[in-house]
């Protein structure tokens, strides 16, 4: 079911606005009303009691002189000016022995019948029953209600016209901010929002849109500089299987020549599906793609046996391997054995002749961390958290022909897939890059550390002097 649009705020809050005025208007009328109603009901009974009391002094004094026709003078005297009132004065079941001249009718009357203890006419006691009409009462109250009634209506219009000026007013800044970002131009995204002259309310949404801008501009420049080293990269063998294949269709070859041709190309091809192979897998990883993992009691041992694998290299560089540490984990054996094999393969290139490439392996909280540090080079603090970019190499000395830029990015996708990061540091002549596996469940258990790696003494030596990097 598709939700509806929440429409245009200025009127939802105007509206609202009038919505709240009428309310409290109408209750403060209502209130008004309701004091005025019992203020004049009490008014009302307030002046019957007092009419009895007057009554009942009328009688008991026509009681005292026996002058009933001096009784009907004074009663006449007393209601001429209360045209909204009539008496009738009653001895038992005789007929009465005073009736004014107007008696009120209608259904809206208020009677007050009381016996007065006197002697007229021989007759003890006098029954009275004095009628007040309140339709007067009623029509003053009708004209206050729509007296109320009008200047509710009248805030409510005034309140509601000044509250969408208001709001109109008090939302400028958002339309400002609209106006801003509709003449931000296309072609470049280093231009940014001006929230200075925004309240502090807006700042704080002026600041994450500059973010995003800045967060944007820094992706297109890294896309950017990707394609250019993906043409770059790709344009290099194809250029040269090009112009072998052109150079090999010039004249007739024999089949040796034809086969020393081919051998080129297929290294170049080579070289080719393994930077696409590589671009398939980090995209695979881009899209949230989770490690498959298995228990494995010993981390070490794959590390041992992935720097085996690198004996001809660390041969040929003068460089040795040790392992130190272990630990048991969970982890994509496959995934891990490449990270290692390209941390190590980085750190033999790039180590100084002579020393030794240190595989650490320690588990200082619910990560693993493994770490590969190598004695050379130093890297510059600037390009260190670059180094996990794609087709990125920090300068020549760190840069070969054979290699083209994507081993430590799988190492960051690898560290990622296992719910972890890379790790670098270098410093005084020491790098140290790797990778934080995140264990999948269960508190990480150390393993003990084989005898053959020779390393424990190592770590306890060089921990002062070669930070892991976090």
């Amino acid at each position: 079911m598709r939700r509806r649009a929440p429409g245009s705020l200025g009127r939802r809050l105007s509206w609202w606005l009038a919505f709240e005025t009428l309310v409290g208007l109408g209750a403060v009328c209502a209130a008004v009303y309701v004091a005025f109603a019992m203020s004049l009901s009490a008014r009302q009974a307030e002046t019957l009691t007092q009419k009895q009391a007057l009554i009942r002094h009328l009688l008991e004094e026509a009681s005292t002189h026996h002058d009933l026709h001096e009784l009907k003078h004074r009663l006449d005297d007393f209601l001429m000016g209360h045209t909204d009132m009539g008496l009738v004065l009653q001895a038992g079941n005789n007929p009465p022995l005073y009736r004014s001249a107007k008696i009120p009718a209608s259904d809206s009357t208020r009677t007050a019948a009381f016996a007065v203890p006197v002697t007229l006419e021989g007759i003890t006691p006098i029954n009275a029953t004095l009628t007040v009409d309140l339709r007067p009462d009623e029509q003053l109250l009708w004209r206050l209600a729509l007296a109320l009634f009008g200047a509710a209506a009248a805030g409510v219009l005034l309140v509601s016209m000044g509250g969408f000026l208001l709001v109109r007013r008090g939302l400028a800044p958002v339309r400002g901010l609209v106006e801003q970002t509709r003449r931000l131009p296309t072609d470049s995204l280093r231009h940014q929002l001006d929230g200075s002259a925004q309240p502090d309310e807006l700042q704080p949404l002026v600041e994450q849109f500059n973010a995003l801008l800045r967060r944007l501009d820094k992706a297109y420049e890294q896309m950017e500089g990707f394609n250019a080293d993906v043409a770059h990269e790709l344009c290099t063998p194809l250029a040269t299987l090009i112009g072998a294949s052109e150079l090999a269709l010039r004249r007739v070859r024999s089949i040796d020549e034809m086969r020393e041709v081919l051998g080129s190309n297929l290294e170049d091809l080579r070289r080719l599906s393994g930077i696409v192979h590589d671009m398939l897998f980090l995209s695979h990883a881009d899209r949230g793609a989770a490690a498959r993992r298995e228990a494995v009691p010993s981390l070490a041992a794959i590390a041992a046996s992935v720097a085996e694998y690198h004996d001809a290299a660390l041969e040929e560089a003068r460089v040795g391997v040790k392992v130190a540490g272990d630990a048991a984990a969970e982890v994509d054996v496959a995934l891990l054995r490449r990270a290692l094999s390209n941390l190590i393969g980085n750190a033999t290139r790039y180590a100084t002749p002579g020393s030794n490439v240190r595989v650490e392996i320690t588990v200082p909280d619910r990560h693993v961390h493994i770490v590969v540090v190598n004695q050379g080079p130093t890297i510059a603090a600037d390009q260190l958290p670059r180094l996990f970019d794609r087709f990125f190499r920090c300068d020549s000395v760190r840069t070969t022909g054979e290699h083209h830029g994507l081993g430590l990015a799988i190492v960051a996708a690898i560290a990622r897939m296992h719910g972890g990061r890379p790790i670098a540091h270098s410093a005084d002549g020491i790098t140290a890059i790797g990778l934080t596996l995140l264990q999948s469940s269960g508190p990480p258990q150390a393993a003990p550390s084989s005898s053959s790696h020779g390393v424990r003494a190592w770590v306890s030596n060089r921990k002062a002097r070669t930070p892991e990097g976090s």
